[in-house]
């Protein structure tokens, strides 16, 4: 029998899917893509199989963002990005804890201004925040949504995730 509190395995459709997404922030951060076929044809050497068709939806899902010079990672409005750079130096590590729970470190009580700062940028995949002393847990709605989130945190902040 399960324990209730053992998280449930994912399908591996769900599971490809977050693994496609989280190549498709990392290339997309990395280096400069400009059509659809190209971000299939990175992915596909990366190993991980891609459609233009699933890497439109993805892309679509994610907010992606087409520029003249190519995609880019959706970012938060200009109020909020003025908002980041204020807190930014505070933000000590990111990890995963789990498929919808995201934690943040901070210094020493700064843990209530970085996350009034993440309840406002409005970004759609934070469900909401908790923050205590130097610890902020971010909920997401499912591990998609936290994989861009850690992708924006580590864009944001410079802070790469720690497994």
């Amino acid at each position: 029998m399960r324990n209730s509190l053992e998280p449930m395995p994912m399908p591996a459709q769900v599971e490809h899917q977050v693994r496609r997404r989280e190549a498709i922030a990392t290339i997309i951060a990395s280096q400069t893509v400009t059509r659809q076929a190209e971000l299939v044809a990175l992915l596909q050497a990366a190993g991980i199989e891609a459609t233009q068709s699933s890497v439109s939806r993805d892309l679509r899902d994610m907010g992606v963002i087409k520029h003249k010079t190519g995609y880019a990672l959706p970012q938060a409005s200009t109020a909020a990005d003025a908002d980041f750079d204020s807190v930014a130096g505070f933000v000590r590590a990111l990890r995963a804890a789990g498929p919808n729970l995201t934690i943040v470190t901070t210094a020493v009580g700064a843990a209530q201004r970085v996350a009034l700062s993440l309840d406002r940028s409005g970004w759609p995949e934070i469900a909401g925040t908790l923050s205590g002393d130097d610890t902020i847990f971010v909920a997401t709605a499912d591990r998609a949504r936290q994989k861009l989130l850690l992708a924006r945190l580590n864009a944001v902040f410079g802070i790469r995730p720690t497994p």
